[in-house]
């Protein structure tokens, strides 16, 4: 078990369902840290409740999503033209293929979620973009979502593609196998993928993670893990600089510290 969390939680019960108003769901959470409307009060209040220990978390929602804007374009700069955004979340612009494709108009996106209400907002997002696809798709299942994948979308697995696991996997418990699943993921991909996470970590004010704990058996449920333990998800690939650091470092070097930390990495197949 992780420090930081309080006991197993029941797969069933960490699965959004689309019409339990009384659920916590982590998606609705971060998309209320990002100034968003489409969140519940359950999921206000427990946003509310962190706000309320670490202000600044509002901030690190959007370090955390420049870092994974930033590593589209590294990706992108570097010739990748397919994308796939697991655990990709309510839509929130600019958005993957938005950044991905001002670098190469041609690019293809295809954003995962296991949340169906998610998956619907995705949706209506991608009603009129070309080659942009949306997923119903739990990475908790890799075989499934990798099937989809292949059998669903227009991604050829025979070229490079970017992953982006932004935020996604300290919703992993260890017995659900985080390291297999990106390693499912992994030996798909050709030599010159991408891979990029964003993951909260237990070096993380003690006061935070305790707060983090109110989240048991529910979908916001978090198992942090240490830095050593984020880059052990790299295994097959060589880590670009500056290596797993919290996710400002990546964006300017006089960025603020957050008591709440999240480290990001990006790594690239050889």
């Amino acid at each position: 078990m992780v420090e930081g969390t309080k006991g197993p939680a029941s797969e069933n019960n960490r699965t959004p369902q689309p019409f339990n108003p009384g659920q916590l769901n982590s998606a609705k959470v971060y998309d209320y840290l990002l100034g968003g409307k489409d969140n519940r009060e359950i999921d206000r209040d427990m946003a509310d409740e962190m706000l309320s220990h670490a202000p600044e978390l509002k901030t690190l929602a959007w370090f955390t999503r420049s870092f994974m804007l930033k590593a589209v374009e590294m990706a992108a700069a570097a010739g990748i033209r397919q994308f796939v955004d697991l655990g990709s979340g309510i839509p929130s612009s600019p958005n993957v293929h938005e950044v991905a494709r001002k670098i190469e108009p041609s690019a293809r996106v295809v954003y995962v979620d296991y949340d169906p209400v998610v998956h619907a907002h995705c949706d209506a997002l991608l009603a009129k973009p070309r080659d942009v696809t949306a997923l119903l798709g739990d990475i908790r299942r890799p075989d499934d979502v990798i099937d989809q994948l292949k059998n669903h979308t227009l991604i050829d697995f025979n070229e490079p593609v970017a992953i982006t696991l932004i935020g996604v996997l300290h919703y992993v418990m260890d017995s659900e196998h985080p390291a297999e699943i990106v390693a499912a993921f992994r030996d798909q991909l050709a030599p010159g993928s991408y891979l990029a996470i964003g993951h909260g970590s237990l070096d993380s004010d003690p006061e935070i993670l305790e707060v983090l704990t109110g989240t048991n058996d529910s979908s916001a449920q978090v198992a942090f893990r240490s830095t050593a333990q984020t880059e052990a998800f790299f295994a097959g690939f060589e880590l670009l600089e500056p290596g797993v650091v919290p996710v400002q470092q990546w964006l300017h070097p006089d960025l603020p510290e957050t008591r709440m930390v999240m480290l990001g990495a990006i790594g690239r197949k050889p």
